[in-house]
């Protein structure tokens, strides 16, 4: 069969890897063999973290800046993002000498307006959302700045496509490419690239619970999506594009959507196997092969780590959850005597445990203990959680009331006695 006839071409893209060269980084992929060995697939890392600014989101935002006449040079161009095409556009303005003007979302973090100022741009802040922001850079545009859209555009999908470019050139043995969908610009570059160098190579999306926009969009279904807060802001996207979903139907991509609750363990999978740090978004085509691995089991897969620029306070609370989950710090309560050496005999026991007191917390008012009895409630770490359960038996046996605190769900051999 031929290709399908697309509105961007592969054409398109070669003349954008030509344009961006020396300009954007050529990132590398890798085989990862501990997640190929967790997740049952030989999984190949495209990592697009590694950008100046840690997001694919360059590669069409200097292919668009590069595509403006003169005049529209010197008006200068505006964009709305509350992240990465923000810096994008700003940083690769800046060293073109195109004055620029984001428009943000209100709630957007500081760190990522004050990134995007010292890129050089300016920054107006509008609007609780995205798309709020979009309208106040509508009125923009009538003054007469060029708009530069995250991913509803062919000079910005046919830039996004070269990460295509680089991982078949250098992996052309991909049974599978799996790729974080927001608007839809870069699945819809690299599918681009795919039907024409690589056409048995399937193409999957990923989405999340709450923004499943390209899913519906390709499924014909119009009706609202469950939106709120998301892990995976960065894919975070109301409305697909058009374009996007005309190339993503033509080529016959498959959608899937994921939990934000394996988002976050994707973000600590990238942290602890690969050492590098992952935004939500960026870590949702690894979030796939956790929440679906029967359907790429055995297979060789790329996969996109499409950015990572996390808010260092989400990441903080990202990485201490994942050791409460894995059971490296527990909660354990503990009724004790109120007395003088009481606590410090506790402790003694939790140390010869070979566990390490992370905090101490009282509880004289509210316990549920007897009158003459303080609840103590530890922070403990442990090699893992049945660590913790082998400590809460010995706090037992030596007589203690102790209890480890269970998870939400609690996982199987969680450790107790009363």
């Amino acid at each position: 069969m031929s290709p399908p006839v697309l509105p961007v071409t592969l054409a398109d893209v070669e003349a954008a890897a030509r344009r961006i060269e020396g300009s954007v980084i050529r990132t590398p992929s890798s085989v990862s063999h501990t997640l190929s060995e967790l997740l049952g697939a030989e999984i190949v890392v495209k990592f697009e973290n590694l950008q100046f600014i840690s997001s694919y989101k360059e590669r069409g935002a200097r292919n668009r800046l590069m595509q403006l006449d003169a005049a529209e040079r010197t008006a200068g161009v505006v964009a709305f993002s509350a992240g990465n095409h923000a810096q994008a556009v700003a940083h690769h303005a800046r060293l073109l000498g195109i004055p620029a003007t984001i428009v943000m979302p209100e709630p957007t973090p500081y760190v990522k307006i004050e990134r995007t100022r010292h890129l050089g741009a300016t920054v107006e802040l509008a609007g609780e959302t995205v798309d709020e922001a979009m309208v106040h850079c509508a009125k923009l545009v009538e003054t007469g700045l060029t708009f530069v859209h995250p991913f509803d555009d062919p000079f910005v999908i046919a830039g996004a496509g070269t990460v295509g470019l680089e991982l078949f050139a250098d992996h052309d043995d991909l049974d599978a490419v799996i790729v974080p969908v927001g608007g839809g610009g870069l699945l819809a570059g690299i599918a681009v690239v795919a039907s024409a160098v690589a056409p048995g190579v399937e193409l999957v999306g990923v989405q999340t619970e709450q923004y499943p926009s390209m899913v519906r969009a390709l499924a014909g279904d119009d009706t609202p999506l469950p939106g709120g807060p998301t892990m995976a802001d960065g894919i975070a996207v109301s409305q697909a594009g058009a374009l996007a979903t005309e190339i993503l139907s033509a080529v016959g991509a498959e959608m899937l959507i994921v939990s934000d609750r394996t988002v976050e363990e994707a973000v600590n999978h990238f942290l602890e196997i690969e050492k590098v740090v992952a935004e939500g978004a960026g870590a949702a085509g690894l979030a796939a092969l956790i929440e679906h691995p029967r359907r790429f089991a055995g297979r060789r897969v790329g996969v996109v780590l499409t950015g990572g620029n996390i808010d260092p306070r989400l990441l903080a609370s990202v990485i201490m959850r994942n050791l409460v989950r894995s059971g490296r710090v527990s909660r354990v309560r503990v009724w004790l005597d109120d007395r003088p050496g009481a606590l410090s005999r506790l402790t003694a026991l939790v140390g010869a445990a070979h566990a390490n007191i992370v905090e101490v917390a009282h509880q004289r008012l509210f316990g549920d203990g007897p009158t003459r009895f303080t609840e103590i409630e530890l922070a403990v770490e442990t090699m893992d959680r049945a660590h913790a359960t082998e400590m809460v038996e010995g706090l037992c046996a030596a007589g203690y009331r102790a209890v480890l605190a269970p998870l939400d769900p609690p996982p199987p051999g969680t450790g107790a006695c009363a």
